[in-house]
């Protein structure tokens, strides 16, 4: 069995090297919009089945394709990746004192099917101050993470507070729910 990522993502690949599973990288250029009506986990499901798509007529039989997309859910809002350093504060700001959701939806496709699947993690953070939040985007600069926070960052050190669910689905891919999934399609192969 041979595995394709689609995905740059190097937290992603770092977690598949983390489960002994070799791949190959193989990217597509998809837009990640999507329809307006879309809420929730609905969100993430659409984008990986987008990423995944253009990529399927060249998948072979004895290959899986690993695509995933992960957002952040906040009041009846979806908070990705920030545009610049102003939306990243006021981002995390609104996060202070506060509960949202992370959730990572993955694809795994072959020629013959498609299964995809989300996990859902809650964070809460405790209180941010201004100065907290400045110090990690002036260190961090994690302008390629949804709702602008790195779990495994400084931030995550001293400003969460709790979290339910699945740490590794905050960093970006929820391990433990992917190995499952991954068991039933080789078994169906």
């Amino acid at each position: 069995m041979k595995y394709v990522l689609a995905s740059a993502s190097a937290r992603r690949q770092q977690f598949l090297k983390d489960l002994a599973i070799d791949f190959e990288v193989r990217l597509s250029s998809c837009e990640e919009s999507y329809p307006s009506e879309l809420q929730g986990a609905a969100i993430p499901m659409y984008i990986a089945q987008q990423k995944a798509a253009p990529l399927l007529a060249s998948l072979q039989e004895d290959e899986i394709l690993i695509s995933a997309d992960t957002l952040i859910w906040f009041e009846g809002e979806a908070i990705g990746k920030p545009k610049d350093y102003a939306d990243a504060f006021q981002t995390l700001s609104r996060f202070s004192e506060r509960t949202h959701q992370v959730i990572t939806a993955v694809c795994l496709s072959t020629t013959r099917q498609q299964i995809c699947f989300h996990d859902t993690t809650l964070v809460t953070f405790a209180t941010l101050t201004p100065e907290m939040i400045d110090y990690y985007l002036t260190h961090y600069q994690p302008y390629d993470k949804a709702g602008s926070y790195g779990i495994q960052e400084w931030i995550g050190a001293v400003g969460i507070r709790s979290i339910e669910g699945s740490y590794n689905n905050v960093v970006g891919f929820p391990t433990q729910l992917f190995w499952e999934k991954l068991k039933l399609v080789k078994s169906e192969k």
